[in-house]
């Protein structure tokens, strides 16, 4: 079971949900792709996160914008509009019977290959398009204390070298990050950008709160998340003081509180950071802007 922010109670009704794949509804034991699919053979794609929340999908506009921004990034011809591609996502959430705690991947990769090769010019199919929508929410017990991360040497790289803000299949330095972390015993890794800033986590986005002020990266190095960006909003619009700035390991060491945002898990506390304890252990910001949160979701999302 995934750890962290990740973390969820298994729940049996996923043993027989129905997956779609281009378009076609099929049992999970019999769901599959070629092993010459791009996804597969490369990485090549690109994917979503979504939360289906009291029958809406959470935020689906801007998902869809992400989206299709990295398809066009990677020269790649998803094959419907983003209209027919959210039918295709509700109709998949009617099919199981879904209509709250609902996490959705949605995965697009550049299609068949007529052999295992890089070139996109030897792709003879049309994109491959999968959605797994899963009954999961966030596994959080009385005790919970909030996750530990750990720094990992491994670094958010130059947009010239592999574009931190594409949220693609490829995904190998944050695995490093998470497997350096794992083994160092904490719950995720917290990843610097090549100045020695720190810029994100390997799968959710960080925040500090210093002196009653909420700092995130500069998002520079960083995939320019929906969460994330919510929450730099709700700070605007409640008056919290709010900066996206360089900043380093040692104002993460004296903060006052510090979490880690995503599309699955929300709003979820740091309590550790590299062995340092951060804080005294009391959330009053992290509480407040998690009533503000879940007030914007109940808000906005489109019905099924």
């Amino acid at each position: 079971m995934a750890k962290g922010t990740h973390e969820y109670q298994d729940d049996p009704r996923n043993a027989e949900i129905l997956i779609n794949i281009n378009g076609e509804l099929i049992k999970r034991a019999d769901a599959k792709i070629s092993v010459f699919d791009s996804g597969f053979i490369l990485g090549d794609g690109v994917w979503e996160g979504i939360r289906l929340h009291h029958g809406k999908l959470a935020f689906i506009d801007r998902h869809m914008k992400r989206l299709y921004d990295g398809a066009k990034a990677l020269d790649m011809d998803i094959g419907i509009t983003p209209q027919a591609l959210v039918q295709r996502i509700e109709r998949t959430c009617q099919a199981n019977h879904m209509q709250d705690g609902v996490h959705i991947r949605l995965m697009v990769t550049r299609g068949l290959k007529a052999t295992p090769y890089q070139d996109p010019r030897v792709t003879v199919g049309k994109a491959t398009i999968v959605i797994i929508a899963e009954f999961k929410t966030p596994l959080r017990t009385s005790d919970f204390k909030g996750i530990r991360l750990f720094t990992s040497h491994v670094r958010r790289g130059y947009p010239d070298v592999q574009d931190p803000k594409l949220n693609t299949h490829s995904k190998l330095n944050c695995i490093f990050a998470c497997i350096q972390a794992a083994k160092a015993g904490a719950d995720e890794a917290l990843m610097l950008d090549p100045h020695g800033f720190v810029a994100t986590c390997n799968s959710t986005h960080f925040f500090i709160v210093r002196n009653n002020e909420v700092w995130t990266s500069s998002g520079d190095y960083c995939l320019d998340g929906i969460t994330r960006r919510n929450v730099i909003d709700l700070c605007k619009a409640n008056q919290i003081p709010v900066f996206e700035r360089n900043f380093s390991l040692s104002d993460v060491y004296g903060a006052e509180e510090a979490f880690v945002t995503g599309t699955f898990a929300g709003l979820t506390p740091v309590r550790e950071v590299d062995g340092r304890q951060i804080g005294d252990g009391t959330w009053p910001m992290i509480d407040r802007l998690q009533q503000h949160y879940v007030q914007l979701i109940e808000q906005e999302g489109q019905s099924l």
